[in-house]
């Protein structure tokens, strides 16, 4: 269920010491062949981590042989010797290994502004090769964690071939990526520029919707690695599916992780003139924090979403504007709709519906309540 569900994948997740408490925090994937395919999809962010940086350049060769990464740093804003710090890691994988630097890419996650314990990380990278297995991809997806409460896998099978994949995240959760460490594996025959393409869309339609709590971070990371292992080169638009269906499946669970959720909420636009507006209402909505504390307090306050709504650039006659909540349709036309006494909110998920009135695109955002408990996390210690 993990990024050795696919063929011609190992991987190994180990504690190498950089996190004080103990914890597993360094995991290594390598990409054992035949091909080494590789496209990855990095932070919009004007600040990017030295992994980033460092691997952004290794995928331009549309190759990856292994990947290496830390949770319990982010080794971001760390300035020259921070990349430096990240040069070495992709060293000391590719002498282990025996493949060249340029082909290893890192990621990284934890506190931002922190050096890495690079005594302790480049002894890890040699024992989690030396741990390298076909099962190792739970161990793995565990080692990256942080604040995260469970590990988050998922795999799709195909005819003959496999997609598979692990994530990490649970604060900072916001779109352009949403943060997020990602690696996907496949042992489709596949080359670089059709995994690009399909790694991409996926991207923009789940974990680019992903807004849990409108922080971005300096160190998301996505990356998709196909081993050819299979022999079987499907078509272009199963393949697709099957990548868009796994990043789907790890961007619900990061939603259903985010720090000190109780609801997620599911934000649906409906019959809005481009896909564009759609996108950016849901997102208003999603991060209006008065609402957010409604949903919190199940309070299916509707005036909320339409104060939210107004704040964009969509198109749109206020009123022609409806909208539901669990399927109650508490606004119409800009006003008083059903009874909001009828609206259960109770269970985990909460859905709430946008209906534009000005066309017939659609786009579904995934939010989370704003919580006395998400204060904590992010108050009581640094994060």
């Amino acid at each position: 269920m993990s990024v050795t569900a696919a063929q011609g994948f190992t991987a190994a997740g180990i504690a190498a010491g950089i996190k004080e408490n103990g914890n597993p925090d360094l995991a290594l994937v390598v990409n054992t062949g035949p091909r080494r395919a590789a496209a990855g999809v990095f932070t919009s962010n004007r600040v990017k981590a030295a992994p980033v940086l460092w691997s952004e350049q290794v995928l331009t060769s549309g190759e990856v042989a292994a990947v290496v990464l830390n949770s319990g740093g982010a080794n971001a804003c760390t300035g020259p010797q921070g990349f430096q710090d990240t040069h070495a890691t992709a060293e000391k994988a590719a002498e282990v290994l025996g493949v060249g630097a340029g082909e290893v890419a890192v990621a990284s996650t934890g506190l931002i502004g922190v050096l890495l314990p690079m005594d302790r990380l480049l002894p890890g990278v040699e024992q989690a090769a030396a741990q390298l297995s076909e099962h190792g991809g739970e161990k793995a997806a565990i080692a990256i964690k942080t604040t995260d409460t469970v590990h988050k896998t998922a795999v799709v099978r195909g005819q003959g071939w496999t997609v598979g994949g692990m994530a990490k995240g649970a604060g900072m959760l916001a779109p352009g990526l949403a943060t997020m460490l990602v690696v996907l594996t496949t042992d489709a025959d596949l080359d670089a520029p059709s995994l690009d393409k399909a790694l991409r869309e996926a991207t923009r339609l789940t974990f680019d919707r992903v807004d849990s709590d409108g922080c971005m971070s300096t160190n998301d990371t996505v990356l998709l690695l196909a081993s050819g292992a299979s022999g079987t080169a499907p078509e272009y638009a199963e393949f697709a599916e099957a990548v868009r269906t796994v990043c789907d499946d790890l961007a619900r669970q990061l939603i259903g992780d985010a720090e000190g959720a109780s609801k997620d909420i599911r934000i649906e636009v409906v019959n809005a003139a481009t896909e564009d507006d759609a996108v950016e209402v849901g997102r208003s909505i999603a991060r209006n924090n008065l609402l957010k504390c409604a949903v919190h307090g199940e309070d299916p306050n509707w005036g909320r979403v339409l104060s939210a709504i107004g704040t964009t650039r969509a198109a749109f006659e206020p009123d022609r504007l409806n909208v539901a909540i669990n399927g109650v349709w508490v606004c119409r036309g800009g006003s008083v709709g059903e009874d909001r006494d009828l609206v259960d909110m109770r269970y985990r998920e909460v859905t709430i519906t946008a209906d534009l009135s000005a066309g017939s695109e659609s786009a579904v955002i995934w939010a989370n309540d704003l919580t006395a408990d998400y204060v904590h996390e992010n108050s009581a210690y640094s994060s």
